[in-house]
């Protein structure tokens, strides 16, 4: 098998191997190079077309919120409710793409759980083997890559099931056994108008150079944020974007622009190594997966500052601690110069998170969005860090927000309660007394 068709971006090709009760498993293996298409949304719906043996997952997201976390009753194959349920991989992976289920865990001894809403659901599938994990990796990888896997402690992969939808995997150790847990990326990619963000967003996709960054804690939408950026950019302008990814998790068509989208591991050695080779196949846009490291943030801002604009996460929670990570990342003796720079390349950050909406059915993006005016600028460059939260509050009409007052927002509007706000917010307090404002202002108390 050639190099290029052991690639993870792969058209899958169908093959059954036996899991545990007998049950076959038509997984998808990367055979032979497709395009990169955004192909169709999931489907949509409950769970007619999978048989009467599949638990309704909008049942069980309020049942998880019970006090202990209830777990899942079904129906076992042959009938009989509360019943333990054989495994059928196929069933399960059409199933979480159905009912929105966010990440599968898969865990030697314990049956498969899921997340639906931020919540996570118990299931009744039997425990899991370490040969049904390990037979679900060999299904999904080239073999070389399997090998891999079997020799890592933790290993980072991705795969297509059934043109319907892709799956970002992380194998994994516990106990001296295997694990895994899948997060669901759906094929089609969202407007920015889809995830319900100001459509402010828009002016960094405007740019022509510069360093904007999306940043949160882990599970909180980020790639799908970068994604709806970079493909207003893929459907409206000619440009060059190269993708550094660690796995590739959207796929993107080619339109306006040409795409190209490398994988750590398989296409590049590292981030570093991708980020400074990527400078010399005439880019525009770069996206970064991650930047963890010194270098690699070093080599970024360089991008940003000759003439590249550069897409990037961080796993920080607001605008001050992303500017202070990227700061304290390199030596006291470094920081002033890279303090400089940084007020200069910076263009904005979206700090966000994923909140449960009021009436149950799902969750939506919430965002502090930070756009560097030549006031930040200043505050960069002077040390004066702390106090850019006075700016996002008073920003408004430069488009800026802070995550209060986009909570407060949403709270008036009914999207999301007073309670998940406040569970939600890093300044609760503050919260609360714009809430009271309110109140007392329309007549209360």
């Amino acid at each position: 098998m050639s190099a290029e068709s052991n690639h993870p971006l792969g058209k899958a090709q169908k093959e059954d191997f036996p899991l545990a009760g007998g049950k076959q498993f038509t997984s998808t293996t990367p055979e032979t190079p497709i395009p990169p298409t955004q192909g169709a949304a999931p489907p949509a719906g409950g769970l007619s077309d999978l048989g009467s043996s599949l638990p309704n997952l909008s049942e069980l997201a309020a049942a998880a919120m019970q006090p202990g976390g209830a777990g899942l009753t079904t129906p076992a194959k042959g009938g009989g409710s509360g019943q333990t349920m054989e495994m059928d991989f196929l069933s399960l992976l059409r199933m979480i793409i159905a009912q929105g289920v966010s990440d599968v865990h898969l865990r030697t001894g314990h049956p498969p759980s899921l997340r639906k809403d931020g919540l996570m659901v118990k299931t009744k599938f039997q425990p899991m083997t370490e040969d049904d994990i390990y037979g679900f990796a060999e299904s999904v990888m080239p073999p070389e890559l399997f090998e891999q896997m079997r020799n890592s402690l933790d290993y980072d992969y991705g795969f297509e099931f059934e043109d319907k939808a892709r799956f970002r995997v992380n194998f994994f150790h516990s106990d001296y056994k295997i694990g895994a847990v899948m997060r669901l990326v759906p094929m089609r990619i969202p407007a920015i108008e889809d995830l319900g963000l100001p459509t402010v967003l828009k002016k960094f996709t405007e740019l022509n150079k510069g360093l904007v960054l999306v940043t949160g804690p882990t599970g909180s939408g980020k790639s799908t944020t970068l994604a709806a950026l970079l493909n207003h950019i893929n459907l409206t302008q000619k440009k060059h974007i190269i993708t550094l990814e660690d796995p590739v998790e959207y796929v993107y068509q080619n339109e306006a622009s040409v795409v190209t989208q490398r994988q750590i591991g398989m296409d590049t050695p590292s981030y570093l190594d991708g980020l400074k080779y990527a400078l010399r196949q005439d880019p525009d846009v770069i996206l970064l997966g991650e930047m963890r490291e010194r270098d690699t943030i070093l080599h970024a801002l360089n991008a940003a500052e000759t003439g590249h604009l550069v897409f990037a996460t961080l796993h920080t929670i607001d605008s001050v601690q992303t500017i202070n990570r990227i700061i304290n990342a390199f030596q006291p003796h470094e920081r002033e110069p890279i303090r400089r720079q940084l007020s200069e390349v910076l263009q904005g950050t979206v700090a966000q998170r994923l909140v449960r909406r009021a009436e149950g059915n799902g969750r939506m993006a919430i965002a502090e969005i930070m756009i560097v005016t030549p006031a930040i600028r200043d505050y960069i460059e002077k040390e004066r860090i702390d106090e850019i939260y006075q700016l996002l509050k008073d920003g408004d009409y430069d488009g800026m927000c802070s995550l209060n007052h986009a909570l407060f927002r949403a709270m008036r509007n009914s999207f999301i309660t007073t309670e998940e706000a406040l569970a939600v917010s890093d300044k609760p307090v503050e919260l609360e007394g714009m809430l009271r404002g309110v109140f007392h202002s329309s007549g209360g108390p």
